[in-house]
């Protein structure tokens, strides 16, 4: 190792000051948070509508693609629990572009995908009052979030809790009432007429289930919350390794359940972004303003997910200011212990929010959606490579992981690799889905060419010492 090199440690140092205050019951709600959001209550409605009731496998798939993502992510962040996450991981075991380009492109996609939840947020209000302009709760509820994420990281904690245990909840009601609903359990049987009456199981076919699948792993985004929290956590060595595996666990059931009960209770031809499927479930029930309160929840979900995503996104320009990747006050924290530059900046999406609601209307929600997704397909995607290198590096020095999650060898994590790639062409045929490519190709260009220009004009601020050597102790 260079002579000039930082030991290991210094990726602790130079984030330091963030207030270790969440609990592990804490961080296993936020990671739950983070996940369920407007992806199934809404953007459900996509899948379903491109895979039929063929959209539960769908889910399945993309369930098998996170559960080795958590097992990738959940390794690196026992060894290293930092609030640059898997943006540190790969400057650490691949080079600083990838941590450069990892964390710019997941702070872009989670910043415009606030913007799709906001839109959502609008889409719900609507439900009680149609007249007022979907702008003006735009502007309400971004105010509201950005005062809850300038609050200190245990005030965030404990609302973001209690947001998740909601949606969760309402999950476990609906799927529930909704059995209820199929089998006839105090209600008129509606058996499985609605998984095979409308062009059978698959009716487009194994096409609309890979097609499903694009839809599926964007409503598992999110899960990666947790290894961001990890350097805000009183007990990261317990809390990471249990929030991972409760996580998932619970997102599993509640997504693949999810969709099976949905399909079953409603016509999948009938779903749309007009309003949430799982409104149209909850009415059906019959339970005197059942719509009304589900309606509430989803909103309460996206409301949830929109103020988990600016945590995530204030904590990775924090972390590229720590490391030198971006100006220095971003990287500067209030006697809160809050990035509040950075929460500021990373508020960027509820202007866009706005300004697509204003520009597109009714495609705003298909727009910041597709947009979104490259950064995060690209952010999954580095995980998996990094993981790759992080075991090798242990590996080659006669060393063995501190914690070991996925099985042995390379499989797991390069088939999610080949996964997530195929999800990506997909996207190409899917209806408004085109501009991930699209965007999504052209920034990665981008963002390359603002790596080499700030290398060339930066070279003294590079964190030596990061790369290569010894496997690191725990940061």
């Amino acid at each position: 190792m260079d002579a000039s090199a930082k030991p290991p440690q210094s990726i602790a140092d130079r984030e330091a000051g963030l207030h270790r205050q969440l609990s592990s019951r804490q961080l296993s709600m936020i990671a739950l948070g983070g996940a369920i959001g407007t992806g199934l209550f809404l953007g459900s409605a996509v899948s379903v509508r491109v895979a039929g009731p063929g959209v539960i496998l769908s889910y399945g798939v993309g369930a098998l693609i996170a559960l080795a993502l958590m097992w990738a992510l959940a390794e690196m962040t026992v060894v290293h629990p930092v609030a640059g996450s898997f943006g540190v991981f790969a400057e650490i075991y691949l080079n600083p572009w990838a941590g450069f380009a990892v964390r710019y492109s997941y702070w872009f996609a989670q910043s415009v995908a606030i913007g799709s939840e906001l839109v959502a947020v609008s889409i719900y209000c609507r439900y009680w009052a149609p007249g007022i302009p979907a702008w003006i709760w735009i502007v309400l509820f971004s105010a509201g979030m950005v005062f809850i994420n300038a609050r200190n990281i245990g005030s965030f904690g404990t609302i973001e809790y209690w947001f998740a245990l909601m949606k969760v909840t309402t999950i476990f009601v609906f799927l529930v009432l909704g059995t209820a609903l199929i089998f006839g359990i105090g209600y008129h049987p509606l058996g499985t007429h609605n998984y095979t009456a409308f062009g059978g199981f698959l009716p487009h076919g194994w096409t609309g289930v890979i097609l499903g699948v694009a839809i599926a792993i964007f409503s598992y985004l999110g899960l990666e919350v947790v290894s961001v929290a990890a350097g805000e956590a009183s007990h990261p060595e317990i809390a990471v390794p249990r929030a991972m595996r409760w996580t998932l666990a619970r997102l599993a059931l509640f997504y693949i359940g999810g969709m099976a009960v949905l399909v079953g209770v409603m016509p999948w031809t009938e779903a749309g972004l007009a309003e949430s499927p799982f409104v149209r479930v909850f009415q059906a029930t019959g339970i005197p303003f059942a719509g009304a309160i589900m309606n509430f929840v989803v909103l309460t979900a996206a409301l949830s997910s929109v103020n988990a995503d600016l945590y995530l996104t204030t904590r990775m320009l924090f972390s590229l200011s720590r490391g030198g990747y971006a100006p220095e006050f971003l990287g500067k924290l209030n006697k809160k212990g809050v990035p509040l530059a950075a929460l500021m900046i990373s508020s960027v999406g509820m202007i866009i929010a706005l300004i697509l609601d204003l520009r597109f209307q009714e495609s705003a929600f298909l727009y910041t959606l597709g947009a979104s997704f490259f950064g995060g397909l690209f952010g999954w995607g580095m995980i998996f490579v990094t993981h790759l290198a992080f075991r090798r590096r242990f590996e080659k020095n006669g060393g063995s992981v501190p914690m070991q999650f996925a099985p042995p060898g390379p499989w797991s994590s390069l088939a999610g690799m080949l996964a997530l790639l195929g999800v990506l062409i997909s996207t190409w045929w899917i209806p408004g889905m085109k501009i991930t490519i699209l965007a999504g190709l052209p920034w990665l260009a981008f963002i390359t060419l603002c790596y080499f220009l700030w290398k060339r004009t930066n070279r003294d601020r590079l964190s030596p010492g990061l790369h290569g050597g010894q496997p690191p102790e725990r940061a």
